[in-house]
């Protein structure tokens, strides 16, 4: 669901350093050729492992084996009290919007996340609010598979 090229660029990098696959559910709000979304992804583009899929229905559909988390500045639970699993989906909204009541909807409460902020703000840039959450749930796995989880002793 983003609208703006540069945060899903910047996502895909985000998802290219940790090691995980980005789904991107339509409608998307600009041609994934567009080339401020290139800009943004630079060379990580290539290599990214991306999914489209074309509503969210389908991708729960593909997915019944996952636990499903959705970060909305409603959200009862904080984004840190969550013990995440390499299973999990993370799910954000779009730029302007958020995620829609229909999604919502379909979780219970305590699937609902939220990320703290100021109380007179009321939202997070999207790729910042995906950096911070995915950031935490691989700290959680001991950054698994990074350059600094190596320990190497000389």
């Amino acid at each position: 669901m983003p609208q703006i090229p540069h945060n899903t660029g910047n996502i895909m990098r985000l998802c290219s350093n940790v090691g995980v696959q980005l789904h991107l559910i339509r409608p998307i709000g600009f041609s994934l050729s567009d080339s401020h979304m290139r800009r943004a992804a630079l060379d990580y583009s290539d290599v990214e492992d991306i999914v489209i899929n074309d509503n969210f229905d389908q991708y729960l559909a593909e997915n019944l084996n996952r636990r499903i988390f959705l970060f909305s500045s409603s959200g009862n639970v904080g984004y840190t009290d969550i013990n995440y699993n390499p299973q999990d989906s993370l799910v954000f909204g779009s730029e302007s919007e958020g995620l829609p009541a229909s999604i919502l909807g379909k979780f219970s409460k305590d699937h609902v996340i939220k990320i703290p902020m100021m109380p007179s703000n009321r939202s997070l840039n999207l790729s910042n609010a995906v950096a911070v959450v995915l950031y935490e749930a691989w700290r959680q796995e001991g950054f698994k598979n990074s350059a600094s989880s190596r320990k190497e002793f000389i």
